[in-house]
């Protein structure tokens, strides 16, 4: 497999695992709502909701994280990183990835593999109510979405050294993207004047460079 290709590989595995975990979201609310139909119209609440609320977005949130990492999401002090150089940006990622990420997703699936395996050999279930549901299948989440994200930080490694090379940032796979409404309203209509027009464009070169990175 060439290096394209791995990093094509990761992006479409972290993207759709982030997709399907995705609606989990519509499950979550879907299940809340009928949960407050029945606490407050039937006065008949579940004992068990609270523990099934925390593992639909306990999975969510980590089964995401590789999606989040693929469409570079995560957190980043913008404010010094947007004004460095591709190849400096590089360094810098791939230095932290080294001393923070590797160890700390190692670790992660380590545990997480070590939690799983003693949750599904007690048969464990939750102790927040007397008849708590089974644990097991969501503690076995913790090393799969731990894999997940070190799957996509080996790509995000290629990707830093391909950019101390040629200067570059490699492309990612695009996903959905938020749409400028004021920057698609400005630019259509007849009743703005070019002093606004001039202000829209410097506000968006500004959220461009803040982005650079991903935009390379």
């Amino acid at each position: 497999m060439s290096v394209k290709g791995y990093l094509r590989f990761a992006d479409n595995v972290s993207t759709w695992s982030g997709k399907i975990s995705a609606w989990l979201i519509v499950v979550l609310m879907l299940v809340v709502s009928v949960e407050v139909f029945k606490r407050y119209i039937l006065n008949a609440p579940t004992a068990w909701i609270f523990d099934l609320d925390s593992m639909l977005y306990g999975t969510l949130f980590m089964m995401c994280g590789a999606y989040t990492l693929a469409q570079d999401g995560h957190v980043r002090g913008d404010f010094l990183y947007s004004n460095m150089k591709p190849r400096t940006q590089a360094s810098l990622d791939l230095a932290l990835y080294f001393l923070f990420f590797i160890p700390g997703i190692l670790a992660l699936v380590y545990a997480g593999y070590g939690y799983a395996l003693d949750s599904w050999r007690i048969n464990e279930h939750s102790n927040v109510t007397a008849d708590g549901p089974p644990v097991y299948q969501f503690k076995a989440v913790i090393p799969i979405a731990g894999a997940l994200v070190m799957l996509q930080g080996t790509a995000e490694i290629i990707r830093c050294i391909l950019c101390i090379r040629t200067g570059i940032w490699p492309e990612r796979l695009k996903d959905v993207e938020e749409i400028d409404v004021v920057g698609e309203q400005l630019a259509n209509s007849a009743y703005v004047d070019e002093e606004s027009r001039r202000v829209a464009e410097q506000a968006q070169a500004i959220n461009d460079s803040a982005h650079q990175r991903t935009g390379a």
